[in-house]
């Protein structure tokens, strides 16, 4: 609660999913999730976990965005996967 007696929001927080490819684990953000007023949780995803694992995690600051992990990282694509095309 705030100074006010009124309950506070959490922060958003970023929804990632692992995937783990070629011994290797791959953080890879697919949504966000908000806190509300009564303790429950609303969680909008962009993509869905093939792999039917998620982590939610509080947002990095601004200060410590450097120094935190889980740093999201995508998988390279395949070769000509890409969509450019070269004049």
């Amino acid at each position: 609660m705030d100074e006010n007696g009124k309950k506070k929001a959490r922060a958003p927080r970023q929804v990632f999913t692992v995937v783990d490819r070629n011994g290797k684990s791959f953080w890879v953000r697919i949504g966000a999730a908000f806190g509300n007023y009564d303790r429950s949780e609303t969680v909008l995803l962009d993509a869905l976990p093939i792999n039917g694992r998620m982590q939610i995690r509080d947002q990095a600051t601004k200060e410590s965005a450097g120094k935190s992990k889980p740093v999201a990282k995508v998988a390279p694509e395949k070769e000509g996967a890409s969509g450019d095309d070269e004049d």
